[in-house]
């Protein structure tokens, strides 16, 4: 029964890459005590198991699904990665450099001293900071032949021992730096929760803390005013006690609109309308009066779109100073950066690249799109030749080297790839006209890209890897740990030490110089706090390139 299933699945590609990757995802999904794998590391340990009975996958399958990722993770850094470095992200690309050339020395360092095989430095470095693009690019480096093998052995050893080393140190890289993260503040004797309260008050200007839940659902209501209380209070202390900030607030009297002035007052019979988060309609807003939405069309009120920020008056303001409610007559509903989900507070400062989601009058939105950048309406074309180009042009561009001292140094394809998806991402930045992706295109370039590459490594790894687990396993392990603690430790010294970072956002940059938004996500639980997410994509913009640059370099070695 199993060979007869086996000689099907050999004979059909198609079925067996997504049996793998449905499996793969079934597998990272999987959850023991909270903790899980994640749909990377699922979708290579099943193509290893499918490896071991002899399954392969096209090479050109897999560059396809390399050359997806690598491009799109440098598209979605472009916006941000130059301009975080001219600004104060200094600090940040110093640590995120710091943990990758910490971790590239260690485990060049383990290799050699457990004399382990050709290649396996590369999967300890990518295992032990669970860095995808490490693997990716240690793997097609030798695979597209701009790497070469040491003498006597075949590229697709040196890939195996890749596929190897990342396989074994990966879940300690996972669960080992969640763990590290959790216990490393009661262990040094800091209270994250105070110091983010201090860091919320002190730098709440410059936050992009992330926020704490869902996008809550937005209601539009409509009361007539006949509570005469509210017409004995000045507009200017009605907003004092009762406006939030955000929600949209408009009056008609004589069913004409009317602009109040703060010593204004409502009258008996004003109608007034407000777009708001559901939480905002508490029983005292619901006391102006009666509610007759039912009898009014709110469908003009009702148009969503994204806002991309590229204009340059814009980069720099903070929520509170644009006053989207009442400069525009429209709702923030979320503020996203670098896809990490923002707390949209009026001291929130905007950078190049924020999407802000917004919902209100078309012709609102349009005039927020033209003091803000660009918007995105319901749009979901790919600007395909830009794309298609861009990967072309970093593929030429992988191929160009120069000799020095009779060795050939160039990008590589990774290094081309990641080069033409940084430059097409900042120039969408700067004319957001050019090179449309949209968050979910890109998104799903992102992940099916890289789970067919993982696929490809698992399969193509899977004969040998029992074999050489039993060989060099507890060595591989022994690195792994090592690669994943040092780091971080080496890590935490350096930013407290030399660059002066505070602890709490500290913790959230070395989670994003590792690029690991589990590890993120318990630093903001242990500080009851989204600060943390001040130091994540600080370093986050910096580490997916450096690490990526890694996976090429630790080959030299």
């Amino acid at each position: 029964m199993l060979s007869s299933i086996l000689h099907l699945l050999q004979k059909q590609p198609v079925l067996t890459l997504f049996l793998i990757l449905g499996i793969g995802y079934l597998i990272g999904g999987f959850k023991i005590r909270g903790f899980s794998l994640g749909s990377v590391a699922g979708v290579l340990f099943a193509g290893l198991f499918f490896g071991h009975f002899g399954f392969k996958m096209s090479p050109g399958a897999q560059s396809v699904g390399f050359a997806l990722f690598i491009f799109s993770v440098g598209y979605q850094a472009g916006p941000r990665f130059f301009d975080v470095l001219m600004e104060d992200g200094l600090k940040y690309f110093l640590l995120a450099l710091f943990i990758a050339c910490t971790g590239l020395g260690l485990s060049v360092l383990a290799a050699k001293i457990m004399t382990l095989p050709p290649g396996t430095a590369a999967g300890i470095l990518a295992g032990g900071l669970t860095s995808s693009p490490t693997l990716a690019a240690a793997q097609e480096a030798i695979r597209s032949g701009n790497m070469s093998p040491p003498a006597g052995v075949s590229p697709d050893t040196v890939i195996g021992n890749i596929t190897t080393g990342y396989a074994i140190t990966y879940i300690f890289g996972l669960a080992g730096l969640i763990a590290i993260i959790k216990l490393m503040p009661g262990l040094l004797g800091i209270d994250l929760a105070a110091e983010a309260r201090r860091i919320e008050g002190e730098t709440s200007s410059s936050g992009s803390a992330t926020s704490s839940g869902p996008t809550p659902a937005i209601e539009i209501r409509i009361y007539r005013v006949d509570n005469e209380a509210f017409t004995q209070i000045p507009v200017s202390e009605l907003k004092k006690r009762y406006w939030d900030g955000f929600s949209v607030v408009r009056v008609e009297r004589e069913d004409e609109p009317c602009t109040l002035s703060p010593d204004d007052h409502l009258q008996l019979g004003d109608i007034v309308t407000i777009l708001g988060k559901l939480d905002y309609f508490t029983d005292e807003i619901k006391a102006l009066g009666e509610e007759i939405t039912a009898q009014r069309c709110t469908r003009e009120l009702s148009d969503t779109a994204q806002v991309i920020v590229t204009h340059k008056d814009t980069v720099g303001k903070t929520l509170g100073e644009l006053d989207l409610a009442r400069n525009f007559g429209v709702l923030l509903t979320e503020i996203r950066r670098m896809r990490i989900p923002l707390n949209p507070t009026p001291e929130l400062t905007l950078k190049k690249g924020d999407i802000l989601t917004v919902t209100g009058p078309a012709d609102h939105i349009d005039l927020l799109g033209e003091k803000l950048g660009v918007i995105e309406r319901d749009i979901a074309e790919t600007d395909m030749l830009t794309f298609a180009l861009g990967i072309a042009a970093g593929s030429l561009l992988g191929l160009l080297s120069v000799k020095i001292g009779g060795i050939s140094i160039g990008l590589g394809s990774a290094g081309g790839l990641l080069t033409s998806g940084l430059v097409i991402g900042f120039l969408r930045s700067v004319r957001p006209t050019f090179g449309r992706l949209p968050d979910a295109a890109r998104w799903i370039f992102m992940e099916f890209g890289l789970l067919i590459f993982m696929a490809g490594v698992g399969l193509r790894a899977g004969g040998d890897i029992v074999e050489t687990f039993l060989q060099a396993g507890p060595k591989l392990m022994l690195a792994g740990i090592i690669v994943t603690v040092t780091p971080v430790a080496l890590g935490y010294l350096f930013g407290r030490k030399i660059l002066k970072i505070p602890a709490v956002l500290l913790l959230g940059a070395i989670t994003g110089s590792m690029t690991s938004g589990a590890s993120l996500s318990v630093v903001t639980a242990e500080a009851k706090s989204p600060v943390p997410a001040l130091g994540y994509t600080g370093a986050y913009a910096f580490a997916n390139v450096l690490l990526t640059i890694a996976g090429s370099i630790i080959l030299f070695f």
